[in-house]
C-alpha cells in the first residue's frame, strides 16, 4: 500500500479530529522519509510533548503492516528520534543549570531555593532510575531530560538509559499498531486512561504542596522550623 492511499485508508476509520490531524501530519512525514520520517515525528514529539506519541507510535507500526515502510527500521528510528529528541530537551537544562534556576525559583511564590536543594541530592540518588522508567511515562517522557541536563548526568549514561527506556516504550506502541492493523487508533483509548491518571496524581501533587505553603506562609512559621519539618 502507497503512503497516498494509507492517507486515505486513515481518513476513512472512525478517528477524532485532532487524531486525524496528527495522523495526516506523520503520514506525510512517511510519505516524503520513509522509516526516517517516523523517527523525525517522534524527535518532534519529544520536543513539543502536546503532540501525542501515542498516535505517532501505533500509525508507524500500522504503517508497517501495511507494507509500506519497514518494522526493524521503524524500531531503530523511532528509538534514534526519542534519543535526538531528549538530547535537545538535556542541552537546555545544561544551559540553565543549577545557579541559574536557583535564581528563577527564588523569584516565584511559595518556592525556595532549598527545594532545588532537596531535588538535586533526589535526582543524585535515583536520576538513573527516573530517566530510563520516565521514558515510559506520559508527560514525563520529555520533561525527564531538562532535569537531567541541570544535573549535567553524564551524557553517555543518560544517551544510554533513554535509548534503553525509549526502545521499550517504542517497541509496545509500534507493534500494537502492527498487530492491530486497521484498528490502530483504538491505542488512543487506553493511552487517554493512563494520561489522565498522570495529570490527577501531577494536579493532586501540586494542590497538596500549595496548600502547604500557603498555610506555613499564614501562620509565619520560622523558617528554620519549616526546613526542619520537611
Amino acid at each position: 500500500m502507497t503512503a497516498s492511499a494509507l492517507l486515505r485508508t486513515v481518513e476513512s476509520m472512525d478517528t477524532s479530529v485532532g487524531l486525524g490531524l496528527f495522523a495526516d501530519w506523520a503520514i506525510a512525514l512517511m510519505e516524503t522519509l520513509g522509516s526516517v520520517g517516523a523517527g523525525v515525528a517522534v524527535a518532534i514529539e519529544n520536543l513539543f510533548p502536546p503532540i501525542p506519541s501515542e498516535v505517532i507510535l501505533p500509525l508507524a507500526g500500522f504503517t508497517a503492516s501495511q507494507g509500506s515502510i519497514v518494522l526493524w527500521e521503524v524500531l531503530v528510528w523511532t528509538t534514534v528520534g526519542s534519543v535526538v529528541g531528549a538530547l535537545a530537551l538535556y542541552g537546555i537544562g545544561a544551559w540553565l543549570g543549577p545557579a541559574r534556576l536557583r535564581r528563577v525559583v527564588d523569584r516565584m511564590p511559595l518556592m525556595k531555593v532549598s527545594d532545588v536543594d532537596r531535588a538535586e541530592t533526589w535526582f543524585a540518588k535515583h536520576g538513573s532510575k527516573a530517566v530510563f522508567f520516565g521514558r515510559m511515562i506520559p508527560i514525563f517522557r520529555s520533561l525527564i531530560s531538562i532535569p537531567a541536563g541541570i544535573q549535567r548526568m553524564p551524557l553517555l549514561r543518560f544517551t544510554l538509559l533513554t535509548a534503553a527506556g525509549s526502545a521499550i516504550w517504542n517497541t509496545v506502541f509500534v507493534m500494537a499498531g502492527f498487530l492491530l492493523g486497521e484498528q490502530w487508533h483504538r491505542i488512543e483509548q487506553y493511552t487517554d486512561g493512563l494520561q489522565l491518571v498522570v495529570v490527577a496524581a501531577v494536579i493532586a501533587a501540586v494542590s497538596v504542596f500549595v496548600v502547604v505553603r500557603v498555610r506555613q506562609r499564614v501562620q509565619g512559621t520560622p523558617t528554620a522550623t519549616v526546613e526542619s519539618r520537611e
